[in-house]
């Protein structure tokens, strides 16, 4: 079997962002973002034959990485509107009767991680899709085991697809982010290490470890300006080790899931999606479910 692990806050944010008629519900609530979920993860198990789904979701935005480093992202900036369905959406998520992975102090993508990584080799576990672009998660692919799904862009990457793409293998995502930062999470890097530079620096010496103790004229010839960046480096390192361990995922995150056959979806919770639809004033969506859960 495969299994179909979501980053629900990325679609949340994605069906905001996108443009689609809005939907209001009771009261004038803006729900656009909500129905855009439902949407997604109903076409996911209709249209691309996923069977067994689990969706992780950031109940609140703040988490432990907060404490670590205080410019990690936050609440701030995101719309009312939209934080506002951040609960609305975790309600429908379970409606519509997928495994739900609420995160509090650490991240959905600590849930994704510790999904991909804890089942990898599980009896009867084909292949693991982490359905999100975001390059976080480059780092648990495992060749013929896990991909990172980007389905908004029908891509899969594989091992060979993160190098492509990144110009690093999945283990030396963390090192590439400390040196290059990561703006959607919300630290800057290291000063003067671009993409280019810091995937060649990886392939050469494979970790920060190997780049810090490499003579800069060992370094390739493609990174300008190797005496300088070397400087940075060691006068850095402190931060340096500090992004990684922002950008490096938990495995290890409670789940209270069973295991991966709990992943499989039977169809909407015929109670629980109407009532979802009533409470909420969302007359259209109560009959888009295509499959619903037998009684018992």
């Amino acid at each position: 079997m495969d299994l179909h692990l979501v980053d629900a806050t990325y679609e949340l944010f994605r069906a905001y962002h996108a443009p689609r008629p809005p939907v209001r519900g009771r009261d004038g609530i803006s729900l656009t973002a909500v129905a855009g979920l439902a949407a997604t993860l109903l076409a996911l198990v209709r249209d691309e034959g996923a069977t067994h789904v689990g969706c992780a979701h950031d109940r609140v935005i703040r988490s432990a990485r907060n404490d670590l480093w205080p410019g990690y992202k936050s609440e701030a900036g995101v719309p009312g509107d939209l934080l506002a369905q951040f609960p609305v959406a975790e309600e429908a998520i379970a409606a519509l009767g997928f495994v739900l992975w609420p995160m509090v102090e650490w991240e959905a993508d600590d849930a994704l991680a510790t999904a991909a990584v804890g089942w990898a080799e599980a009896p009867g576990v084909d292949r693991i899709l982490v359905c999100t672009p975001d390059k976080d998660l480059a780092q648990v692919v495992r060749d013929g085991r896990v991909v990172l799904r980007d389905r908004r862009r029908d891509i899969t990457y594989d091992e060979a697809g993160v190098r492509a793409k990144w110009g690093v293998p999945p283990a030396a995502i963390p090192d590439y982010l400390a040196l290059v930062g990561d703006a959607a999470d919300g630290f800057p890097g290291i000063p003067g290490f671009g993409s280019k530079g810091a995937a060649a620096l990886l392939a050469a010496f494979g970790t920060l470890e190997g780049i810090r103790e490499a003579a800069p004229r060992t370094w390739p010839g493609s990174v300008r300006g190797a005496e300088r960046l070397a400087a940075t480096l060691r006068d850095r390192w402190p931060d340096a080790l500090l992004f990684r361990d922002l950008a490096t995922l938990r495995t290890h995150v409670p789940l209270d899931t069973p295991g991966p056959d709990a992943l499989r979806w039977q169809g909407a919770d015929p109670q629980a999606w109407p009532a979802f639809c009533e409470r909420w004033g969302l007359p259209g969506l109560a009959g888009r479910p295509h499959r619903w859960r037998a009684a018992g």
